[in-house]
């Protein structure tokens, strides 16, 4: 497939600049610090929700809080022009958030589960009715719980190097093996980055490696990466029509699946994509990428969200132009662990798809992969 010129990844540069961390304060944000069943959760929200449309909620990965996380893709200019449509509510675990007070002696860290039920009380303390998820790694986790559990509230999904399996007790091991002999940093930085990354990328590597060690607080962190660790297996399965889609555990909503071809998290988004609903479910592989997509190629992230969402209904005049041409210049399908899969972008369809491609989905209910 021909690579995406008009995509650089010089826009990783000023990620943390002094400059760059206050972006989203020279907007439209207000800051809450919200009570909830758990405890209390710091949110940032932007823009105003606009009527009945759902705003978008964004949930981070460990090691990082929402600026680190979510700064680069929605400073991105391509962004902008979705967030002049929907509202934005950024999402700080517990203790994550920027200058976080330490905890007490004796803290009891929410669960992931806890951490899922925090978040009804957000949404009912801002008046909203109904979301579109982004998350990143743990943050992706919490937020398919919560569309588990509240169905209703989630419209739709975008899940960024999710993991649906409870951590085995080799993963357990190698984990406490490693904590001995690495720091919480490097054992982060190993959760997000590949081992060619971590030798490869030195720039973006040293940003996040300080970033992690001097902005989070480290007992903090350690608290949530232990929740993370404790995770329990999400259960969800796919549907076989006719059998069991109506008593099965899954999403209810459009599911866009999204992790850089080099991520070490590859397995476990394609593990999760083999347990969702295939007429729902888009897998989207980054080429020349490999953990956090969302700041390393933030062009084709905000791309492809704009696909996802007019599949949803919305943004029906909205400018599509790289996954465009993308598609065009690609070839009809992909192979995978199951077959050969047909490739486009949600609802069996992102908006921009060939036609051809669109009916061969309609036809085999298999799920999609793209790759860009």
């Amino acid at each position: 497939m021909d690579e995406l010129q008009d995509v650089q990844l010089t826009e990783i540069k000023p990620l943390l600049t002094d400059k760059n961390t206050r972006n989203f304060q020279d907007f439209d944000c207000q800051e809450h610090d919200i009570e909830t069943p758990h405890g209390v959760l710091h949110v940032t929200l932007r823009g105003t929700p606009k009527g009945n449309r759902p705003v978008i909620l964004t949930y981070h990965d460990i090691g990082l809080n929402h600026k680190s996380c979510f700064n680069t893709l929605f400073n991105f200019e391509d962004m902008q022009e979705i967030t002049q449509h929907f509202a934005v509510v950024h999402v700080d675990a517990p203790g994550q958030q920027e200058n976080a007070p330490p905890f007490p002696t004796g803290y009891q860290y929410p669960t992931m589960d806890e951490l899922a039920e925090m978040l009804p009380s957000v949404l009912l303390h801002l008046k909203i009715s109904s979301v579109i998820g982004i998350g990143v790694g743990a943050g992706a986790y919490i937020l398919t719980r919560l569309a588990l559990n509240q169905p209703d509230l989630v419209e739709g999904l975008v899940l960024i190097d999710v993991d649906p399996c409870a951590k085995g007790w080799m993963d357990w091991a190698a984990s406490k093996l490693s904590g001995w002999t690495s720091s919480l940093v490097d054992i982060v930085m190993a959760h997000h980055f590949s081992h060619e990354e971590l030798q490869d990328n030195q720039e973006l590597i040293q940003t996040y490696r300080l970033h992690i060690a001097q902005d989070i607080n480290q007992d903090n962190l350690n608290l949530f990466c232990t929740s993370y660790n404790g995770r329990r297996d999400l259960e969800i399965e796919r549907p076989v029509t006719g059998l069991n889609e109506d008593t099965v555990s899954t999403l209810k909503c459009p599911a866009l699946l999204v992790v850089g071809d080099t991520s070490p998290a590859v397995e476990a988004v394609v593990e999760c994509n083999s347990r969702l609903n295939p007429s729902k479910t888009t897998l989207l592989k980054m080429a020349d990428c490999g953990g956090l997509p969302q700041v390393v190629q933030p062009g084709k992230l905000a791309e492809a969200f704009k696909y996802f969402v007019q599949g949803m209904g919305y943004m029906p005049t909205a400018s599509m132009t790289r996954l465009a041409r993308s598609r065009a210049h690609s070839s009809s399908s992909v192979g995978s662990g199951e077959g050969n899969r047909s490739h486009s972008l949600t609802n069996n369809q992102l908006e921009g798809a060939t036609a051809a491609a669109a009916n061969d989905n309609q036809a085999r209910p298999q799920t999609m992969e793209v790759s860009c």
